[in-house]
């Protein structure tokens, strides 16, 4: 990956989009006109392909019936499996270890019951403090059917300055007495890239079950899960991978797992061979798909097929690439144009250690976010003062970051930003 020489100029910016060989995808992405869409990490944009893919499971419905879990273009009866395979090639696992079931939140809860086996000597889980709530939420009403005293079983990982962790500080939090570890593969708020493969290590080394939560990393970062030895992960796939809102989640388990018994049941965690049996026992499948519970939610899980579609196509590494050259483009524009109005850049400037966004704090974000999207840009804010900017590789154009970096030149310049309100939105 090779390392951009920096221009600051427009010309500069068309450039690069003229050389970008991921270009062609754009016009796959419904992109609104006057709007510059930076918020992928929270909501990726509907491709034609999701949207066909939809209308395609809808006319199966139409035309088949209760018969289209068997017949039609997409079985649904295997449709979970199906999408498992596609999401398997972008977080480097074996087909049979990645599943589409639930969302982030249930399929962590579902980790939790089945490989949270507490011990006298082993009772703690570890989990970081800067991870998104749900994460923490799910950990706290887990051990809450096992203790009173929940706290006295939860390890955080503590930030020495509120933005990032050292590897020795997440290691120092792998005492003797820890079952399971919980963390992010990206940090939600600072966009930093924790090693998983070393932190895996250092766990099995102690023995203890470790999975992560790949919400803000998949399709935005590589991953080997299975080569990396990775117990488990989890994580939505609306973001990065364009699957819409509400979309299916996705979820590993390492075939070494194989036959563990999920710690919450369901009619699709069963042998699919066997499911239409009816038994009063459950006769488990042999594979991932254990971990399902419930009928899978159709509607939801179609659109992934297109957006996989898309995203497979274009191949994770030349997305990975464009995606740091996009946000070391905007932390270059930023130094350049920026640095005299009082933000901080609160993300890793090593190419490295960033996933696929950028995070600057500032006292008046909130005020400053509302001001972009007065003049048409779409970022994120995050409480109490971030602004999370992501280009995303499939759809987002430098000379877009170019634009977005002057517009926030003039909002500082002109103050525009005091128009508004310093608070957040109902929704962020």
């Amino acid at each position: 990956m090779f390392i951009m020489e920096f221009n600051p100029t427009r010309e500069y910016a068309a450039f690069l989009d003229k050389n970008d060989d991921l270009k062609q995808f754009r016009e796959q992405f419904y992109i609104q006109p006057e709007k510059i869409y930076f918020d992928g990490n929270s909501l990726g944009l509907l491709s034609k392909r999701a949207e066909a893919s939809l209308l395609t499971l809808l006319d199966s419905w139409k035309q088949h019936g209760i018969d289209g879990w068997t017949q039609g273009e997409n079985p649904w009866f295997y449709l979970s499996e199906q999408v498992g395979v596609q999401l398997s090639k972008i977080v480097g696992a074996k087909p049979e270890e990645v599943i589409a079931t639930g969302s982030t939140t249930v399929n962590l809860h579902q980790m939790i019951a089945t490989f949270y086996k507490p011990t006298s000597k082993k009772t703690k889980i570890v989990i970081d403090e800067l991870n998104f709530p749900t994460d923490l939420y799910a950990v706290q009403s887990q051990l809450g059917v096992h203790y009173e005293n929940i706290e006295d079983h939860i390890q955080y990982v503590r930030s020495q300055d509120g933005h990032y962790y050292t590897y020795e500080d997440i290691v120092a939090a792998m005492t003797d007495d820890v079952a399971l570890i919980i963390l992010p593969g990206v940090l939600y708020r600072s966009g930093q890239i924790l090693d998983l493969k070393a932190l895996t290590t250092e766990a099995h080394k102690r023995g203890i079950i470790i999975g992560f939560d790949l919400c803000h990393s998949v399709g935005s970062v590589e991953h080997s899960l299975h080569d990396w030895d990775v117990d488990f992960a989890f994580w939505c796939n609306y973001k990065h991978l364009n699957g819409g809102p509400g979309a299916v989640a996705g979820l590993f388990v390492h075939e070494k797992h194989s036959g563990t018994k999920p710690g919450l049941a369901g009619w699709f965690s069963s042998d699919k061979e066997k499911q239409f049996d009816m038994e009063t026992s459950l006769v488990q499948a042999n594979d991932v798909s254990a971990y399902q519970m419930g009928t899978p939610h159709l509607l939801s899980l179609a659109p992934l097929l297109g957006a996989l579609e898309v995203f497979n196509e274009a191949g994770i590494q030349r997305i990975r690439e464009k995606s740091v050259q996009l946000t070391e483009y905007f932390i270059q524009l930023y130094n350049h144009y920026l640095s005299e109005y009082d933000f901080e850049l609160s993300c890793p400037v090593n190419n490295e250690l960033r996933g696929g966004h950028v995070f600057m704090t500032h006292a008046d974000s909130a005020r400053i976010c509302k001001a972009l999207k007065e003049k048409g840009v779409i970022p994120d804010f995050r409480a109490p003062n971030g602004i999370r900017i992501a280009p995303v590789a499939l759809y987002n154009t430098f000379e877009e970051v170019f634009e977005v970096v002057q517009i926030i030149k003039t909002i500082m310049d002109e103050k525009l930003y005091e128009y508004f309100k310093n608070e957040r939105e109902i929704v962020a």
